[in-house]
């Protein structure tokens, strides 16, 4: 998973095709040999067999993953199978004692005690993951729960982040999103993707990007599809600004609120 996100990272810099023909073929085989039948994930794969059930860090990882992919090729059926990631953890990873989720799944009936991850190191703690995950899926899909358990993670972490900033880097990094403006940029029409590679080109951390080629149910798109145009919306909680067609004067709009005093 960490590869696939740094050749989609990599193609967003570069634009070079081969380093998306890349992620697409490791989230392929990902999705066709990772994936079990209960919608669960396995974490090893050798000599053509998937086996050990994955730990929490395998699954947020993943969904963070395909976050990314789906900003670049704006295929919902990666959205679509982070949420059902995203449910799967909450049904067997998930305290509800302490609104973290366990290292491990509750699968994994031979385990005396279960882990709560919440250091960050060189990788991200598997929880500072997820809960950045749930931040951005709550607003694609509008789900109150995800972002509500996003914030109350941050929260269970807070006086711990801001005393020890060097093992909390992927925590801060969620925690600035709720210092200022979260942009939605929403690209709808024929175009949409070619746009979407010109914004991603721009290092933009509080952002996300979703588009369409064509009508579609995503809250962040419904009603923005007009045949033969394509119209890019900057959006702060779902309310836009005057739409625009080209990705500069899409930046333009973001440019000046970062300008504000």
């Amino acid at each position: 998973a960490l590869m696939l996100k740094g050749y989609v990272d990599a193609y967003m810099v570069f634009g070079d095709e081969k380093f998306l023909t890349m992620a697409l073929k490791n989230a392929h085989f990902l999705l066709n040999r990772q994936f079990k039948e209960d919608g669960g994930l396995y974490r090893n794969y050798k000599n053509g067999k998937s086996t050990i059930d994955a730990y929490l860090e395998d699954y947020a990882t993943l969904i963070d993953a395909y976050l990314s992919l789906y900003q670049v090729t704006l295929d919902e059926n990666w959205l679509q199978t982070d949420k059902q990631l995203t449910d799967h953890c909450f049904d067997h990873f998930y305290d509800d004692k302490t609104k973290m989720f366990f290292f491990t799944s509750n699968n994994s009936r031979d385990l005396i005690i279960r882990k709560i991850e919440t250091e960050d190191n060189v990788i991200p703690s598997s929880n500072a993951i997820m809960a950045n995950n749930l931040y951005l899926l709550g607003h694609y899909y509008y789900n109150e729960k995800y972002k509500q358990t996003a914030a109350t993670m941050l929260n269970n972490v807070k006086d711990e982040a801001l005393s020890y900033g060097g093992s909390s880097a992927k925590w801060l990094s969620l925690y600035t999103n709720y210092l200022g403006d979260f942009y939605e940029i929403a690209v709808s029409g024929a175009e949409a993707k070619q746009l979407a590679k010109e914004i991603n080109k721009h290092y933009i951390p509080n952002k996300l990007v979703v588009g369409s080629n064509r009508e579609s149910q995503l809250p962040l798109l419904e009603l923005k599809y007009i045949p033969g145009k394509t119209i890019i919306y900057t959006c702060i909680d779902g309310a836009c600004k005057l739409p625009v067609d080209n990705s500069e004067a899409a930046l333009k709009q973001i440019e000046t609120k970062f300008k504000r005093p």
